[in-house]
This record gives C-alpha cells, sequence and structure tokens, in this order.
C-alpha cells in the first residue's frame, strides 16, 4: 500500500528506460489497484508489465462489496496477479483453499499467477518449515490442471526474514526453492518442475541479488521495499550486469 497514482506513474517512468534491455527477464511491477490502468498505459510498448497485488476468490461479477476480480485486473491493463503472498495469510485470514481459488481465478482471466508460500520464524524453529511450505503448495494449486500449471509462478517468502533484520542466506534460499521443485515433481511431472519458475521473496536488495541468482533453483526475485525506488529495482533487474 505504497503511492499515489502520480507516484506510481513516476517510479514506472523512471524504471522504464533503466530496464529497457533486460532481455534476460521479465520484467513486472505490482502497483496499487488505483494506478494499475495509468500505469499499464504509460507502459505500453515497453518490455515492464503490469500485475495486480491481489484478487478476489470470485471468478463473475456480482455483489462482492470492496472485492476486485482478476478478470478486472486484466481489463486494467494487468497481465499477472500475486496470490497468497504473506501478508495476506498473516492479517487478512486467507487459506490455502481461498490461494486456490485466486489460483483458478487469475487463470481464468487469462493472468499468469504469482502464488506466494512460505514459513514463519516460528514454523522454521519447530523444523516444520518443509512442511507447511508443502502443505500451501499442495493447497494453493489443487484443482489446477497440467495446462492451468504453465500459467502458474511460485514464489518462496521466508516470512522470517522479510523486515525483521534476519537474512536467509543463498544457500537457506536454493535449499527450500530445491525442495519445492522436488514437491512440485512429485505432484505433477519432473519435466513441469524443471518448468516452473520459482521465485526468491525475502527481502531481496541490490547488494544480495547476485548471489541468489548464482543458486540453481532460484529463478528469479519477488522484491518488496527495494522495489519502491527506480534505481535499486533496477539494478535487481540487472543483476550481474553493472
Amino acid at each position: 500500500m505504497y503511492k499515489t497514482v502520480a507516484e506510481s506513474v513516476d517510479t514506472a517512468l523512471a524504471l522504464k528506460p533503466l530496464v529497457a534491455n533486460a532481455n534476460h527477464c521479465d520484467v513486472v511491477i505490482a502497483p496499487v489497484f488505483t494506478a494499475l490502468r495509468t500505469v499499464a498505459d504509460r507502459l505500453e510498448g515497453s518490455n515492464v508489465r503490469v500485475s495486480g497485488q491481489n484478487c478476489s476468490t470470485e471468478i463473475e461479477e456480482g455483489a462482492h462489496t470492496g472485492e476486485v476480480a482478476a478478470f478486472m485486473l486484466r481489463d486494467a491493463g494487468a497481465s499477472h496477479v500475486i496470490v497468497g503472498h504473506s501478508e495476506r495469510r498473516a492479517h487478512y485470514s486467507e487459506t490455502d483453499a481461498m490461494v486456490s481459488r485466486k489460483c483458478q481465478a487469475g487463470i481464468s482471466a487469462g493472468l499468469t499467477v504469482i502464488m506466494c508460500v512460505g514459513e514463519t520464524l516460528d514454523q522454521r524453529e519447530q523444523g516444520n518449515a518443509e512442511t507447511v511450505v508443502s502443505g500451501q503448495l499442495n493447497g494453493g494449486l489443487s484443482g489446477l490442471t497440467a495446462p492451468d500449471l504453465d500459467r502458474i509462478i511460485v514464489a518462496y517468502e521466508p516470512v522470517w526474514a522479510i523486515g525483521t533484520g534476519r537474512t536467509a542466506t543463498p544457500e537457506q534460499a536454493q535449499e527450500m526453492h530445491a525442495f519445492i521443485r522436488r514437491v512440485f515433481a512429485e505432484g505433477h511431472t519432473a519435466t513441469a518442475a524443471a518448468a516452473l519458475r520459482i521465485l526468491y521473496g525475502g527481502s531481496v536488495k541490490p547488494d544480495n541479488i547476485d548471489g541468489l541468482m548464482a543458486q540453481a533453483d532460484i529463478d528469479g526475485a519477488l522484491v518488496g521495499g527495494a522495489s519502491l525506488k527506480a534505481d535499486s529495482f533496477a539494478r535487481i533487474v540487472n543483476y550481474g550486469r553493472q
């Protein structure tokens, strides 16, 4: 919940030339709902795409005051949507069943869905990290068909490493990413698991992106605070190239 429409546009336009040559990855930004259409219009023709930060569990329009449907995000110019973010799970009581419905809603609308999973500090210290993450992964993807999975990106967010002063090492991140890929392979196919993009989302910054992206199973980053300034986000996008 950052930035007005004008501030969102200014940040997007500042970012645009800084990542114009980033043909090694997809660049997606997720402004607040009120700025989606304006930002998408100003970025038209560029290599920067736009995502919603969340969507309703409901596929069709209806009496759901305060909700935003996935097809409305698509209509506003979004190509992606983030579901199951740790803040949504922690502060708004979102369950795996709700995340699954949001995945289905996003796919139904033609969006690429970025589905978040991750454990808290207590869960990690109790030795339950893998159980929690595998449960979220399987629960969130339940009901999806093989073709649906082509539109899924998984983001691993170790909640204990976000804004706490604690940092997951690249090796810790790689260990969980490899585990997620194994779990996905067990539930689907090895081919689908190899193709799955898994993003890391635990306090990604310009000074740790190179080490993270050197890991075999880290395919990209879900960036929080460091994305609020165009120069820091551009450094992350252009990792290893500056």
